[in-house]
């Protein structure tokens, strides 16, 4: 039965994430608050109310969109389409001068063109705005004031508002990159499902542009990887709440001190300053430390550790000697990482067996369109048995859950040939890898303080602007400069004090003013 979803204090919502990180995200949500979570096919659904979806955007670290249904309907053909979608009020969405856009995300043998779906809802919207007010709204695809997603599944079909808008995965601490860089999401998510959450160093020997140590660090003091971006979609929905979202993020009442430390090293020098760029921007100098070596050199370290690393596949990024690097990284494994974990994400079967080593689990993780495999490594002296009888722990229970997994993929593998509109538009950054500075970056500035260094961004003039900023001795310059939470005290975290005059809000425009 076609239906127009009723507004309530709770209601559905949708999660959406990269295939292999479904089950992370349940429990991120779980852990959250969120209620009836339900794990699909990259996605999670549950509900909650107006708060919970704002928090699902700010807090979530494995969610890449955060939508909210507001109708569901049959519709096998084109005009059954757009008839659905004149039912609806649009009134209610779409205030007079406001731009919207549509998303379409398609699985039909009746609909095969997913753009041919995005202008039926389009031209649906228009004619009615036309008929009951002799106007039609603009269509923005870069910056509208609502965007709107519609998603069919053979004859069904789910209209939803994005509540996100820019994908989550863009953090906005990312100022430059490297060649092939990792998505964020995932890099959270092959972090947390390593169980780790700062109760050892943590390292990275391969770190590119340094978003795995970033996103580890985020995980070890439980900051919201929202605090980064500029905005987001349900800031311009007509039932904002403002007081509420302020309250939301200027919370920081569940971060944690992080007594460990995070390491990201890189053979390319080039890799270190972009990753020790980043790392600056994201106002986490005093956690993560970022130098020039080669794994080959690496080793034992003093402290408990764990190795988290994406070395190259072979297929965008490449060395002279491929199979050569994993067995070097085996044998570093081996010989100098005695006594503590290592978990490798990588594509090609022959490289994983040149690391020489017996994994204790794999979990297939899709990196783009590659199928790849995380594979976790436990190093101890002596035979399996005795570290067994001397209580360690190759395999956890959940582990053990996961491995019974393994095989989940095959029955999905038209993933590969089902890549629609949606994942050119999210994905795109892990799979059309190109280099790019700050020069080439989207105009919407992120709020990283002011820097009299050419590889900075200048500061902007918008509320949302200087979130984070380290408090290295280099950066004078910020004295003064003002945070969202303005908490400019004694606070580690780049420099974050106590919240903007003791009232708990984000700062208002002038309150930049130079």
């Amino acid at each position: 039965m076609d239906k127009e979803i009723k507004p309530s204090s709770e209601f559905k919502l949708i999660a959406k994430t990269f295939m292999g990180l479904e089950q992370v995200l349940a429990k991120e949500l779980t852990e959250l608050g969120a209620n009836n979570v339900e794990i699909g096919r990259r996605m999670v659904s549950f509900t909650g109310d107006k708060e919970m979806m704002y928090r699902a955007n700010f807090q979530l670290h494995t969610a890449i969109r955060i939508l909210k249904p507001i109708a569901e309907f049959k519709a096998s053909s084109a005009d059954d389409m757009y008839n659905e979608v004149r039912k609806i009020d649009w009134s209610k969405y779409i205030l007079p001068g406001k731009t919207f856009s549509v998303d379409s995300v398609v699985y039909s043998d009746d609909f095969r063109n997913s753009r041919f779906v995005t202008y039926k809802v389009k031209d649906a919207i228009v004619d009615q705005f036309r008929e009951k007010t002799g106007s039609r709204p603009n269509i923005s695809v870069s910056n509208p004031d609502i965007r709107l997603n519609i998603h069919i599944a053979e004859d069904n079909a789910t209209l939803s508002l994005d509540s996100s808008g820019e994908s989550l995965h863009r953090r906005g601490y990312r100022q430059e990159s490297v060649e092939a860089p990792l998505n964020e999401v995932l890099a959270a998510g092959m972090i947390l499902m390593t169980g780790w959450k700062g109760d050892t160093d943590f390292i990275d020997p391969m770190c590119g542009s340094g978003t795995i140590p970033i996103e580890a660090a985020l995980i070890a003091r439980n900051i919201s990887p929202g605090v980064f971006r500029k905005e987001f979609a349900f800031e311009k929905w007509p039932d904002f709440d403002s007081e509420l979202f302020d309250e939301i993020y200027n919370d920081d009442s569940q971060e944690r001190e992080f007594t460990h430390h995070i390491y990201g090293y890189d053979a390319d020098m080039k890799a270190v300053n972009t990753a020790r760029l980043n790392v600056k921007a994201a106002g986490l100098s005093k956690d993560i430390t970022i130098d020039q070596q080669d794994f080959k050199n690496f080793q034992q370290p003093a402290e408990k550790s764990i190795i988290v690393m994406n070395p190259p596949y072979g297929e965008r990024i490449s060395t002279d000697n491929l199979l050569g690097t994993y067995h070097m990284i085996g044998e570093r494994f081996k010989n100098a990482f005695k006594g503590n974990e290592a978990w490798v994400l990588s594509y090609r079967e022959e490289c994983f067996r040149a690391i020489g080593l017996k994994p204790s689990i794999k979990i297939p993780l899709y990196n783009g369109s590659l199928e790849c495999e995380f594979r976790k490594y436990v190093m101890f002296d002596g035979n399996m048995k005795d570290f067994r009888h001397e209580g360690g722990i190759v395999k956890t229970e959940e582990e053990k859950r996961e491995m019974a997994q393994k095989h989940r993929f095959k029955k999905n593998r038209e993933f590969k040939q089902l890549l629609d509109e949606e994942e050119n538009n999210e994905e795109s950054d892990i799979r059309d890898f190109k280099f790019h500075s700050f020069r080439d970056m989207s105009p919407r500035k992120p709020r990283i303080g002011r820097h009299d260094d050419e590889h900075h961004f200048s500061r902007s003039k918008d509320k949302y602007k200087n979130k984070f900023r380290d408090r290295d001795d280099d950066n004078e310059e910020h004295r003064g400069g003002k945070d969202r939470r303005f908490r400019g005290k004694d606070k580690d975290f780049g420099g974050r004090g106590k919240r903007f005059g003791g009232k708990g809000r984000r700062p208002a425009d002038d309150d930049f003013e130079d």
